[in-house]
């Protein structure tokens, strides 16, 4: 666990492992671009990491996108909207999962 100093005591630095499903528009959004966007997204204490796309049905596809964030540094809800902000090609993003670690 790392800590951050402050002052005499050193305080854990909490972090969480988000797994993020984004669902494009239809089968014709170019997934690789979708997860170039994503990762393009930059904010202090997020790291993004392994990602794998998941049939949904009628030939679509979901990215399914890993995240490392430091909790005190990232919104969730701020990670979520600048994903979905990406309005060329996400429809929705939803959490698959979040585990504090």
């Amino acid at each position: 666990v790392s800590t951050q100093s402050t002052g005499d005591k050193k305080k854990p630095v909490l972090k969480s492992n988000v797994i993020l499903d984004v669902k494009p528009w239809d089968d014709e959004t170019d997934m690789k671009e979708l997860e170039k966007a994503v990762r393009g997204i930059e904010m202090e204490g997020l790291v993004w990491g392994s990602s794998k796309l998941v049939e949904i049905g009628f030939g679509i596809k979901k990215l399914q996108i890993s995240t490392c964030i430091v909790d005190d540094l990232v919104g969730l809800y701020d990670l979520e909207d600048n994903v979905s902000a990406l309005e060329d090609f996400v429809q929705s993003v939803d959490i698959a999962s979040h585990n504090k670690i």
